[in-house]
């Protein structure tokens, strides 16, 4: 009777939980796979989907929701297109018409003008700009990485960051809890040892978060008195100095800075994930000229991850593509393209797009470059032009469409940016900028080994079988 009454139990926990997958997974392929886990392991199958595979985070942002705990940084009325803003700005092809208007629907935050964008390449010119705009703060400094490490980049942005506060300023740094180990000591010990508040994004735990290994904080944010930010691909490090021939994984990457309204964006995203991880609201900048223009750069912070009612990512990259007329150029450290995502690079390049992509020759992470190889055929075959660029390993992550629109930040092209990762991107129209960044890119080309389908369809069918065998596990990568 006992082992009856057990057997019962356990049926019934696998098809509760099963129910519940079936119910709430929106990927078909994490349905299936979490229905086989529930079945297959009795007892054991069930509580694993508990801890690892419900999504407690959407329903706690949206209980945030429910009872009003928005954000209060102001923010400008939407910008509306409108046919004379063809001729008068970066919208300059009515194709953009349509790519404002999904954004509009899909993202939280309006299109802001009257903002000027620097690009910053590499920690040479990124960290210097960060630490002075550090040292002048008078109000806030709002710290937000994915690693931040414990070396001699790291612990002069600590020092920073304790005379800040010892001048008076708010600081506040949230490291993710992954992220922090890739250095020792951690740098959050060495920052309470300055009193500095320092908060961790989803540590590991059994209780009411769950054990969240594969949500990562992946935002790269800092604001300063709600008038300067920053924001891309760039964690806190000495491996982002890449004049550093001497250091073997020294790290290629741009990062951004921004002055004007947008900077309210990247204060919002801090706030909601500083808020979450502690539970304290912060107040919003007293600043009262934030919102004064900067420069000409309509910009768009959005905000990204397994919180969000959407997939942004999927639909605001997938929509660029398919606005483009002339060309397509993307720069990413991580390929592992979902199928609509490969279906609109060929479809736009069968429309006569010119499209480049540029990946790293040397990836840090061997079987993503294996998985990646095998999504390259399908591509070129297509006429899409890839090119493999040298060490030092190029962390940048860039979408530039038209000459005229680029979408920059923390989101590389593959799964966990798409579906794990809170990410945080700033969609950009500004004819300077993108001219910068076209000039970047054109100079990579240079520099750089452009790929054919030849190469690809002659590996050896032992390479061909390790990467068909890594793309299994693109879902996962």
């Amino acid at each position: 009777m006992n082992e009856f009454l057990l057997t019962s139990l356990l049926v019934i926990a696998a098809v509760l939980a099963a129910g519940h997958a079936i119910l709430h997974k929106r990927d078909p392929r994490s349905t299936f796979g979490w229905i086989m886990v529930c079945i297959t392991i009795p007892g054991l199958g069930p509580l694993i989907y508990w801890v690892f595979g419900l999504n407690r985070i959407r329903t706690r942002n949206r209980n945030w929701k429910m009872h009003g705990r928005d954000s209060t940084w102001p923010s400008p009325a939407i910008c509306e297109w409108t046919p004379a803003l063809s001729d008068a700005s970066p919208f300059n092809h009515e194709n953009f018409a349509s790519l404002l208007n999904l954004s509009d629907h899909v993202t939280r935050r309006p299109l802001l003008p009257g903002n000027r964008v620097t690009p910053l390449f590499n920690g040479e010119q990124a960290y210097p700009d960060m630490l002075d705009a550090i040292n002048a703060a008078s109000e806030s400094v709002y710290l937000s990485t994915y690693i931040f490490e414990s070396n001699k980049t790291g612990k002069t942005f600590i020092a920073a960051l304790s005379q800040a506060k010892a001048r008076g300023v708010r600081v506040r740094v949230l490291i993710d809890a992954l992220g922090e180990r890739y250095s020792f000591p951690v740098a959050r010990w060495l920052m309470r040892r300055k009193e500095i508040t320092v908060a961790r994004f989803l540590p590991f735990s059994l209780l009411a978060r769950g054990f969240h290994l594969n949500l990562r904080g992946h935002r790269k944010i800092l604001t300063i008195d709600g008038r300067i930010g920053y924001t891309g691909g760039m964690n806190i490090g000495d491996r982002h100095l890449a004049g550093d021939i001497k250091r073997k994984k020294r790290v290629s990457d741009v990062h951004f800075k921004l002055e004007g309204p947008t900077v309210s964006h990247l204060e919002d995203a801090f706030a909601e994930d500083w808020r979450f991880s502690t539970g304290e609201q912060l107040p919003a900048t007293q600043a009262t000229d934030l919102l004064k223009p900067q420069g000409n750069a309509y910009c768009r912070g959005i905000s990204a991850g397994p919180n969000e009612d959407f997939e942004k990512l999927r639909w605001i990259i997938n929509g660029a593509i398919g606005c483009a007329r002339k060309s397509i150029r993307i720069m990413t450290p991580y390929f592992i393209p979902e199928r609509p995502l490969v279906y609109a690079i060929n479809t736009a390049a069968m429309r006569g797009v010119q499209v480049e992509l540029f990946l790293p020759i040397e990836n840090n992470l061997p079987f993503v470059a294996w998985a990646t190889r095998a999504y390259l055929a399908e591509l070129l075959q297509y006429n899409v032009k890839i090119y493999y660029q040298p060490p030092p390993f190029v962390h940048s992550k860039l979408l530039v469409i038209d000459d005229a629109y680029a979408l920059v930040g923390s989101t590389n092209l593959d799964p966990r940016s798409f579906r794990l990762n809170f990410e945080f991107n700033l969609e950009i129209y500004d004819l300077d900028l993108v001219g910068k960044l076209c000039q970047h890119i054109d100079t990579a080309r240079k520099d750089s080994r452009e790929l054919t389908l030849a190469e690809i369809q002659e590996r050896p069918m032992s390479i061909k079988l390790v990467d068909a065998f890594a793309k299994l596990f693109s879902p996962f990568l």
